[in-house]
């Protein structure tokens, strides 16, 4: 090795030293002047001998070539949001369902209970980034994006000071992914914005907005001129081990040389968790950078894998915000907007207010309930508060400055985009033999997709990320599209040509090869997206997700009667009604229809899941009937009795006084029930539909044919280590087995990892089978899953 190699590594170890002290440890050793000295001989070394320059030198931080555009980034493991708390009950009814999730003892008047240990730390108001190490060093850096995809900027986290290009010590994990925030501190954004201002550039409306777009800059010569910091605050995809604590995991970060906060506490119990709260709500404004709120963990990684996840936060972690900014201002007018569904919703114009580092013009109104609520009138004066990047909200009417020529607020009667009638929503509510009407609180356009704004919104679901996931179809292009009479509905889109789509603005000849490429890609969804993407009232991903799964087809999801929908889990009444509706729709089917015909062909459709087959019993169908005063026990009696429907429809008086224990009350009700045509009728159509779909109490009983679990009932709990709980679930029910949140006499196998509490008690007090993780992945080994 020559003379001036040697001294290349040897100026860059010191300086990733002096960086380490000076960014993470605040403990600098040297001035400033001596690290200028240091860093410029290497620089100097390094342009001598260009041949040694290596990417995670302390020198390459400058910013390369602008790029054209970021790429994309797939998170192997998702970054998640987090659930909030606004009051300090929010806080105490998190730390009871965490508690309650790790079957911990509750307290009572002659104890207090288990305490939960939580890490603590600020939160920073910047934009969650994720880091790449291989081998220690630095290989990629990307914005969280959606949670499931982000952007490449790995060329710009480079050019922050505290990133470490190479962790510091040894023993790190292979590939160690960390997650935290990128911010800029309160002196920072002010030099920043005094820099802009005079050389005429861009100011910037806060620290939060700042960092943001001095991140995501294509060109990272910009982003290494701006005084941006990093500071982690967890961990995605390790190859490797880890402490087993949130506090631990943090600290040995902190010695490979990644900055974590200096706030980070561990706070036993919810209580020592709102000391904490208020500590660093009353030094807040004292600290050097701008907070929202404060994170709370449950400090086990284990108890953090038993918890699990939302659809989309953990149930181990909350945000804990601070209350919200507030400012007056007037109210200028209310307008209108309409949603997919046809909801006419107003929207608060406001005089432009700073509330909170943001400029502010309008705010949410929610509903007409809220606008009554609030008594508020065009020319009122308001408190508008915002909390961190919530929507700005109403929050109170200063009644004492009210104008004489203040207006009130009207709902229009024609929809403001089509002109078509505004509805007021009716409230059904279902229960023991009657229907009761009342007025929702939601009003909606009836004019369906014949309405702009409507048709824009459903197109705009129906080709989202989650849906069909048309790349290309922004919300500009979908707005293009209809403003020009080019697609009416979904179907339309399988209809565009070359000619009509390359004349558009913002489009060229790839792009729009590219665009018409992903529209027939579409072409081919599973039936769980394209339920989904149909936009049903009140259906998402998981009951579009049930909705496959269970009937196994669009034709029998179309045909399906709202009391067949409810025998399917977390379905009730409500949605149920929805669906139906949906489908019972003219236009709606016609739209399905054109879908069809164009070339939409459904993926994984089948028959009814064996789950289904011949669930529904006799006493149960009695039950849903809703008949006064005939509930589950008559309703068994009465299954016993006679064992049909028909039997049921027919008994008169002489046969009801043959029932055990049925009163003279419920039977005349059952009689007065079945003797009015219609609900005979009603429910021979039901019983009719469940026999079809083969979900009869008379239907054959089926197995999973080929799924070797198939009928078995399996449980989940403590901390899985090789693979998630979620996984784990997904590769059982692949399997064909049903995956239970308890234990019972029917369970079959208990999956019982490190930490399992009183659900492995009660499978050892009932005898049912115990696998810990090892065995549980040589029982899937043995039915051919791998991981």
């Amino acid at each position: 090795m020559t003379d001036a190699a040697t001294r290349i590594l040897q100026l860059r170890a010191e300086l990733d030293q002096h960086n380490h002290r000076y960014y993470v440890l605040d403990e600098p050793s040297i001035p400033d002047a001596e690290y200028d000295r240091l860093f410029n001989e290497l620089k100097a070394l390094e342009a001598a001998n260009p041949e040694l320059v290596s990417a995670d030198s302390p020198t390459q931080r400058v910013g390369g070539s602008a790029l054209s555009a970021f790429g994309e980034v797939r998170h192997e493991v998702p970054m998640l949001s987090l659930g909030n708390a606004f009051e300090e009950a929010d806080l105490l009814d998190f730390d009871r369902r965490v508690r309650e999730g790790l079957d911990l003892p509750a307290g009572d008047l002659f104890g207090g209970g288990v305490d939960v240990e939580y890490s603590c730390e600020p939160k920073l108001d910047g934009l969650a980034v994720s880091l790449l190490y291989e081998q220690g060093k630095l290989v990629r850096g990307a914005t969280r994006g959606d949670g499931s995809t982000g952007e490449d900027i790995s060329a710009n986290v480079r050019t922050i000071r505290n990133v470490p290009l190479k962790l510091q010590g040894e023993g790190w994990p292979a590939v160690l992914e960390v997650r935290g925030e990128v911010f800029m501190s309160k002196a920072g954004f002010e030099r920043l914005n005094a820099s802009q201002a005079e050389s005429g550039g861009k100011t910037f409306a806060n620290p939060r907005n700042a960092a943001a777009g001095s991140l995501r800059q294509l060109d990272s010569k910009i982003t290494a001129s701006r005084p941006l910091e990093f500071c982690c605050y967890g961990v995605g995809r390790v190859e490797g081990e880890l402490p087993a604590t949130q506090v631990g995991m943090l600290q040995q970060l902190k010695v490979w040389g990644l900055p974590i906060s200096r706030e980070l506490k561990l706070a036993k119990g919810a209580h020592e968790c709102l000391d904490y709260y208020r500590d660093i709500g009353e030094r807040r404004q004292s600290l050097a950078y701008e907070i929202d709120g404060v994170v709370f963990k449950v400090n086990s990684i284990g108890q953090q894998r038993e918890l699990g996840f939302r659809a989309r936060e953990p149930r181990w972690a909350i945000a804990h915000k601070f209350p919200a900014s507030e400012e007056l201002t007037e109210l200028l007018d209310v307008e209108f907007q309409v949603g997919r569904t046809g909801a006419v919703t107003p929207v608060a114009r406001l005089k432009p207010v700073k509330v909170a580092g943001v400029m502010v013009a309008n705010a949410t109104l929610h509903n007409m309930d809220e606008v009554a609520r609030l008594g508020l009138m065009i020319g009122d004066t308001v408190i508008i508060r915002r909390a961190g990047d919530v929507i700005p909200q109403v929050m109170q009417v200063v009644l004492e400055r009210r104008p004489a020529d203040a207006r009130p607020v009207h709902i229009p009667e024609q929809c403001p985009v089509c002109g078509s009638a505004v509805e007021r929503t009716q409230l059904v509510k279902r229960s023991k033999g009657k229907e009761t009407l009342s007025e929702g609180s939601v009003y909606r356009c009836v004019g369906r997709l014949a309405c702009a704004a409507q048709l824009k919104q459903a197109i705009i679901h129906y080709v989202s990320r989650r849906a069909l996931d048309i790349e290309g179809l922004g919300d500009k292009i979908v707005e293009q599209l209809v403003d020009t009479g080019l697609i009416t509905s979904p179907a339309d889109l399988y209809t565009l040509t070359y000619e009509q789509v390359v004349v558009l603005e913002g489009f060229a000849d790839l792009s729009t090869r590219n665009l018409l490429a992903s529209i027939a890609e579409s072409k081919r969804p599973s039936l769980a997206r394209f339920i989904y993407a149909l936009g049903i009232p009140d259906v998402g991903e998981e009951t579009a997700k049930l909705l496959a799964r269970a009937l196994g087809s669009l034709t029998r999801i179309q045909a399906a009667l709202p009391e067949v929908l409810t025998w399917l889990p977390d379905v009730g009444g409500e949605v149920a009604h929805e669906i139906h509706s949906f489908f019972e729709d003219e236009h709606n089917r016609t739209v399905i229809g054109l879908l069809r015909e164009r070339g939409v062909e459904l993926q994984e459709e089948g028959e009814l899941h064996a789950e289904f087959a011949a669930c529904t019993t006799l006493a149960g169908f009695i039950d849903k009937l809703n008949i006064p005063f005939i509930a589950a026990t008559g309703a068994e009696k009465l299954a016993s009795r006679f064992g049909s429907l028909e039997g049921i429809i027919a008994a008169d008086w002489l046969d009801l006084r043959q029932v055990e224990r049925l009163n003279e009350k419920a039977a005349r009700s059952l009689r007065d029930f079945f003797d009015k045509p219609e609900n005979a009728a009603r429910a021979r159509q039901v019983e009719t539909q469940l026999r079809d779909f083969g979900m009869h109490w008379e239907s054959e009983k089926k197995q999973v044919e080929g799924l070797p679990l198939a009928g078995q009932t399996w449980v989940l709990t403590g901390t899985l280590e090789v693979m998630s709980r979620d996984v784990a679930k997904d590769k059982l029910e692949g399997l064909g087995a049903k995956v239970a949140g308890s234990v019972s006499a029917k369970t079959h196998c208990l999956v019982a990892g490190p930490g399992a509490g009183s659900k492995l008690a009660k499978a050892s007090e009932l005898g049912v089978k115990v696998l810990d993780e090892a065995q549980f992945l040589a029982a899937l080994a043995g039915y051919g899953v791998t991981l």
